[in-house]
């Protein structure tokens, strides 16, 4: 059984910082590329940013220069350093793992960004 758990979430004034983690079990990790994606409310839910197997990075223009993703093989862990945060970052934040045609997806874990 496959699980993806994100933790790290919650709320943060403007401008400041949150670290999401992605744990992932019941599968080979490094075999995977991952992604994350967000959702507010109103919105279609958007790819954030990818990581290959390799560590090579994409990030959607929206969080280029403020997001950076990363991964750790070792411990079957995958993170999301968020900084400069704004208010339209405020969204369900998911894990995504792929592998050929296998596809998984985390609970989410909320973040929300105001004053």
């Amino acid at each position: 059984q496959v699980q993806l758990v994100e933790s790290g979430g919650g709320l943060v004034q403007p401008g400041g910082s949150l670290r999401l983690s992605c744990a992932a079990s019941g599968t080979i990790f490094s075999l995977y590329t991952m992604s994350w994606y967000r959702q507010a409310p109103g919105k279609q839910r958007e790819l954030v940013a990818a990581i290959s197997r390799g560590g090579n990075t994409n990030y959607a223009d929206s969080v280029k220069g403020r997001f950076t993703m990363s991964r750790d093989n070792t411990k079957n862990m995958g993170y999301l350093q968020m900084n400069s945060l704004k208010p339209e970052d405020t969204a369900v934040y998911y894990c995504k793992i792929t592998r050929t045609t296998l596809e998984y997806w985390g609970q989410g874990t909320q973040v929300t960004v105001s004053s």
